[in-house]
């Protein structure tokens, strides 16, 4: 499952790494938009199978940031 950007902002912060474990609501990464702190939230459980952006990257409304595949696929 693909984890899109809600909101147009930068990353300023990195909280989860690919191969970690996560579960429905866990804070992936932090989205800076209008001086505030956005988190980015797992939509579902699995494996973070890739972060597709970096700290202080740009990140737009509907962009991909991440994929989530289920625990236990390859």
């Amino acid at each position: 499952m693909e984890v899109v950007s809600e909101l147009t902002g930068t990353v300023s912060k990195l909280v989860a790494e690919p191969g970690q474990a996560v579960q429905e609501g866990d804070v992936l990464l932090l989205v800076e938009s209008m001086k505030m702190e956005i988190p980015v939230e797992a939509p579902c459980s699995g494996v973070l199978a890739r972060v597709q952006v970096k700290k202080g990257d740009a990140v737009v409304e509907g962009m991909v940031l991440a994929a989530i595949s289920a625990a236990g696929a390859r």
